[in-house]
């Protein structure tokens, strides 16, 4: 039996709970279905810029400065995080504190200002950010994987944007996409811990009169072929790679087989990957493999640092991994030892009420199901080596492996052969 609650108010707004009677804390959450894929490409980034503004001052607690000090006040602790396919807003505290997380986290998505002047002030935060990302090898490097997968079309694009949207953000920007995705059925507020008395009735005071229409859905991901590689110039003393191929939405009744296989490949410091590259070879400082799956479409992928001297060696190596583990079945206790890394990190993530409450949203706001942690176990323990094998052998072919490469090259077809062993 299910450890989640939900209810539905009147105007579609789902309330989702958790409640764990021996916490001292409650996570109070919003988190909406609705992220940088739901822009269009003139506002690309807004997703991303609405979420700093939401932090900069309400009609009731006109700066940023008056919504930090009352959660400073309760000894609690709020950020907000933006994907492409939802935005999360959060409160930490002392379970005694409800209200008051519940009160500050709803006055900031309803009643920001959205102040011109605080606006302009902002562009440079986010430029800076944006900066910094493009600093940063190790981060950027998944934006130039996903722009060679899907191209210019949502998933293909960074979440933050460009220097030239932002700059040409405008109030009505930030307006005319928050009124259209914004609304109660594409809400779900969770809270999980010690959550107390009345929250329903709670909820329904601040929550119960926004008003809901229909957003429709944003554009599905569409087949993409361009080049097998793409190489982001970049002079610096390491390269940074992701190498794999399409794979599967989250629904898709292999999630659980592709969650394994990816585990086997790249998961821990005893993976296939990390024990190959790193330890045998020498070739990387970090490196790992996973899936990531969206609502339509998904990547099983490595990504690692290597010796820009032996970059051919590395991605060479990393492809002949997949090659090999498409080829050949897991054995029998590498299956088992992957089953339980991914049982035992779920476990580890549950333990928290921001964790359990970040698994039950994702749930509930992604693939619109009611949680259930016994099930995700049931469904790992169910997964076979032959189900592995068959997910690994559909998904990964040479004429699939898709790299992305930032570093002092300017030569992309030096890598395509290294794709084809």
């Amino acid at each position: 039996m299910t450890i989640f609650q939900q209810d539905t108010l009147d105007n579609g707004l789902r309330v989702l709970t958790a409640d764990l009677p021996h916490a001292q804390s409650v996570a109070v959450m919003v988190m909406l279905a609705a992220g940088s894929r739901y822009e269009t490409a003139e506002a690309s980034g807004i997703a991303h810029f609405a979420e700093h503004m939401f932090f900069k001052g309400t009609e009731r607690r006109p700066s940023a400065r008056q919504i930090a000090g009352e959660i400073d006040a309760i000894g609690g602790e709020f950020n907000a995080f933006t994907g492409k396919e939802n935005t999360t807003y959060y409160v930490k505290c002392a379970a005694e504190h409800r209200d008051v997380a519940l009160d500050v986290l709803v006055d900031m998505l309803r009643n920001s200002r959205f102040v011109e002047e605080e606006i302009e002030r902002e562009k440079g935060v986010i430029i800076e950010e944006m900066n910094m990302y493009y600093d940063t090898p190790r981060d950027f490097i998944g934006g130039v994987y996903e722009q060679l997968l899907w191209g210019d079309q949502p998933l293909g694009r960074d979440i933050i944007g460009n220097k030239e949207t932002i700059r040409d953000a405008t109030r009505d920007t930030f307006m005319g996409y928050l009124d259209h995705w914004y609304r109660p059925s594409r809400m779900v507020l969770g809270v999980a811990g010690r959550i107390g008395d009345a929250l329903l009735e709670r909820v329904q005071e601040l929550l119960g009169d926004l008003a809901d229409a229909d957003t429709g859905e944003p554009e599905p991901a569409a087949p993409y072929t361009n080049s097998r590689v793409q190489v982001s110039t970049k002079q610096s003393e390491q390269a940074h790679v992701s190498l794999g191929v399409h794979s599967l939405p989250l629904d898709h009744p292999d999630r659980y087989a592709i969650q394994l296989l990816a585990t086997a490949l790249g998961g821990g410091m005893s993976s296939r990957l990390f024990t190959e590259v790193r330890e045998r070879r020498g070739l990387a400082y970090y490196v790992y493999g996973l899936n990531h799956s969206y609502t339509d479409a998904g990547t099983l992928y490595a990504q690692a640092g290597v010796d820009i001297a032996r970059i051919d060696d590395a991605v060479a190596t990393i492809a002949a991994e997949l090659r090999k583990i498409a080829a050949e079945p897991l054995p029998a206790e590498e299956l088992e030892k992957a089953r339980n890394f991914a049982k035992g990190r779920f476990v580890l993530q549950l333990e928290s009420p921001q964790g359990l409450m970040m698994f039950g949203l994702r749930k509930e706001v992604l693939e619109r199901r009611l949680p259930d942690p016994d099930e995700v176990v049931r469904a790992l323990d169910a997964v076979t080596s032959d189900d592995v094998a068959r997910v690994a052998s559909e998904l990964i072919a040479s004429d699939r492996l898709r790299l992305a490469v930032i570093g002092p090259f300017d030569d992309a077809t030096r890598f395509e052969q290294l794709l084809d062993g």
